[in-house]
């Protein structure tokens, strides 16, 4: 077990990381200043890159070779892409993308 000292220097600890990380932002891109370029492109690019890091993440464990063969995986990813062209509901396209994979692994693909 840790300490009551540990534990208040560890609350303390996180604390203050959170209020830095809601703090530095305002203090080194101040209102009426212009955004730097790199803010401004690491806006555009991270959403997407962080997208496709989850994509892999999600599928780097599928086994082609042995049964489903990928299939439930690919269904749920084309869902959640055709739930998002035709609703262009992040949420909506996410839950029903998942919905309906959870409900091929656990009633078509036993």
């Amino acid at each position: 077990m840790y300490s009551d000292i540990e534990m208040i220097v560890f609350i303390f600890a996180c604390g203050l990381g959170t209020f830095l990380t809601r703090v530095i932002p305002f203090i080194f891109l101040p209102e009426g200043k212009e955004t730097p370029r790199i803010i401004l492109y690491l806006g555009r690019v991270l959403p997407a890159a962080c997208m496709g890091l989850l994509i892999v993440y999600c599928l780097k464990d599928v086994g082609l070779l042995s049964f489903p063969h990928g299939i439930p995986e690919a269904i749920g990813i084309l869902s959640v892409a055709i739930l998002h062209k035709w609703k262009g509901n992040a949420l909506l396209s996410i839950f029903g993308g998942t919905i309906i994979y959870m409900v091929l692994v656990q009633t078509v693909f036993i």
